[in-house]
């Protein structure tokens, strides 16, 4: 399941749904029943964290296997 951002222009909402990645294309209501339309999701990382080889994750890139966590 993906989680996908909408935006209803009539009602001036965004909200989110989880669905199959195969129902992306299907028609998505606001709350009200209004058409939405799929937006662009953005993301954000907290300022000023650097990824590192002991990181939780295993470092950037899955592992470290690129040079992003000694761009500083």
């Amino acid at each position: 399941m993906a989680i996908y951002e909408f935006y209803c222009p009539t009602c001036r909402e965004k909200f989110e749904q989880r669905r199959p990645m195969s129902a992306v294309n299907e028609p998505a209501s606001c709350s009200r029943g209004h058409r939405a339309e799929r937006v662009l999701s953005m993301f954000a990382a907290p300022r000023g964290a650097v990824a590192t080889a002991d990181s939780p994750a295993g470092g950037c890139c899955g592992g470290g296997a690129c040079a992003c966590a000694s761009a500083n």
